[in-house]
C-alpha cells in the first residue's frame, strides 16, 4: 500500500525511490509490527480479560502451572494483527507470494480461533473436534501446495497458469524445473526431483507438520514465540538471497522470482513476534493460544517450501521436531507397551519441568539451543 504510494510520489519527489529497497521496507515492517503490538497489546488484554477469555491449565502437569489458570489467552490475535497491519502497508501488494502466505497464516488463524472460542467460551475442553480442525487445516494446505507447485516454477504470476495448462495437456506428466527440487543442504549438486504430485505431498505435510509443531510447544511462558522470531529472521535472510537473481547464483541456490518480498513478510512476523513476547514473557499477562500458534507454524512452513528450504527449516526449528517427536513417541510407546512412558510427560517442555527444571531454565535453555540450530541453518548459505 506505501509502496504504490511512494512509487507514485517518486515521479515528482525523488527521495520516495528509497523505499523501492527491499531491505528497507523489511525494516520499516518490523518496526510497524513491533509498535503496533506494544500500543495493542494492553487494549486486547483488556478485552480478553473483560470477556472472561482466561486459559484453564490442566492439574496433571506442573503444580507451578495451577497459578496461570484463568489468565487471558488467545492473545496470538494480537500477533496477527501486527503482522497483517505490517504487510499490507510495506508489501508489494502484486506479489504473488504475500497473498499465499497471508491465505495460509490468517487461514490457519481462524482455524485455532474457532478451537480456542470453543474451548474458553463455551468452556468445551476439546475444543475444535481433532478430524475437522485437521481438516480445514488440509483443505488450505492442499490449496496452497497445488498452487505453489506451479508458483514457485514460474518467473511472473501469469506463467503459473501457463505451466498449469501446460502440465494438464502434458497427461499430468509433465516434471517441474530444477528450482521445484528438494534441496540437500550442504551439498553443491545433490537434489531430488520430486514431481508435481510429489512437491505437493512434501508441501502439505511442510506446512500443516510446522503448524503443528509450533502449537505443540507452546506451553510455556515465552517458549514458541521466540524461536519462532529467529526462525522468521533466518528465513527473511533465504527469501532475499532466493528472490536475488545475482546472490542466489553465486551462493548455489534457487532463483525464485518474487520470493524476496517474503522477508518483509517475515519481519513483520519478527516485529510482531518481539510486541507478543513483551506480554508474553515470565509471569506471562497473556498466552498465544492456538490462534497464534498455528497460523505462524503454517506461515513458517509456507515461507520454507517457497524458498526451497524445508530441510533447512527442520535443523532451525529443531526445537518444534523435538517436542513433536516427543509426543509422538510417548503416545505410541504408552500404547504398545500397555501404559509405560518415556518421558515423565510429554511434550518434551513438561519433561524437564517435572525432572526439577524451572520454567525460566527451560524457556531459556530452549532459545539457546534455537540459536545455536538457526546458526548452522544460516552457515548452509555458504557451506556447500
Amino acid at each position: 500500500m506505501l509502496l504504490e504510494l511512494s512509487q507514485w510520489l517518486a515521479q515528482d519527489i525523488r527521495a520516495f525511490g528509497v523505499f523501492n529497497y527491499l531491505t528497507l521496507r523489511a525494516v520499516l515492517a518490523c518496526a510497524t509490527a513491533l509498535l503496533v503490538g506494544l500500543v495493542a497489546g494492553p487494549m486486547v488484554i483488556r478485552k480478553l480479560t473483560q470477556y472472561k477469555i482466561g486459559q484453564s491449565v490442566r492439574d496433571d502437569g506442573p503444580q507451578t502451572h495451577l497459578a496461570k489458570a484463568g489468565t487471558p489467552t488467545m492473545g496470538g490475535a494480537l500477533v496477527l494483527i501486527g503482522i497483517g497491519i505490517s504487510t499490507l502497508l510495506w508489501a508489494d501488494l502484486s506479489n504473488r507470494f504475500v497473498w499465499v502466505v497471508m491465505l495460509v497464516t490468517f487461514g490457519f488463524g481462524w482455524i485455532g480461533w474457532v478451537d480456542d472460542y470453543r474451548k474458553v467460551v463455551y468452556r468445551n475442553p476439546k475444543g475444535l473436534p481433532a478430524k475437522w480442525k485437521y481438516f480445514w487445516q488440509s483443505v488450505v494446505g492442499l490449496i496452497c501446495a497445488f498452487y505453489l507447485a506451479f508458483a514457485v516454477s514460474a518467473q511472473s504470476g501469469q506463467q503459473v497458469l501457463d505451466i498449469f495448462v501446460a502440465w494438464v495437456e502434458s497427461g499430468f506428466s509433465m516434471h517441474l524445473p530444477n528450482n521445484a527440487d528438494l534441496i540437500v543442504p550442504f551439498f553443491k549438486s545433490i537434489s531430488y526431483p520430486l514431481g508435481v504430485w510429489g512437491f505437493i505431498a512434501l508441501t502439505y505435510f511442510v506446512i500443516v507438520g510446522t503448524s503443528n509443531a509450533v502449537n505443540l510447544t507452546d506451553g510455556l511462558d515465552g517458549l514458541a514465540i521466540m524461536p519462532t522470531v529467529m526462525v522468521a529472521s533466518a528465513l527473511a535472510i533465504f527469501a532475499y538471497v532466493a528472490g536475488n537473481a545475482v546472490y542466489s547464483k553465486y551462493l548455489l541456490l534457487p532463483y525464485i522470482p518474487g520470493a524476496g518480498e517474503l522477508a518483509v513478510f517475515l519481519a513483520a512476523i519478527a516485529g510482531a513476534g518481539l510486541a507478543f513476547l513483551w506480554f508474553n514473557a515470565y509471569p506471562a499477562q497473556v498466552f498465544m493460544g492456538d490462534v497464534g500458534a498455528l497460523a505462524l507454524g503454517g506461515a513458517l512452513g509456507t515461507v520454507a517450501v517457497i524458498v526451497r528450504q524445508e530441510v533447512v527449516l527442520f535443523i532451525m526449528g529443531g526445537v518444534f521436531v523435538a517436542e513433536t517427536l516427543s509426543v509422538m513417541i510417548q503416545v505410541l510407546y504408552f500404547k504398545y507397551s500397555g501404559g509405560k512412558r518415556v518421558f515423565r510427560m510429554a511434550p518434551l517442555h513438561h519433561h524437564y519441568e517435572l525432572s526439577g527444571w524451572k520454567e525460566t531454565q527451560v524457556v531459556v535453555r530452549f532459545w539457546i539451543i534455537t540459536m545455536i540450530l538457526v546458526l548452522i541453518g544460516l552457515s548452509t548459505l555458504k557451506l556447500r
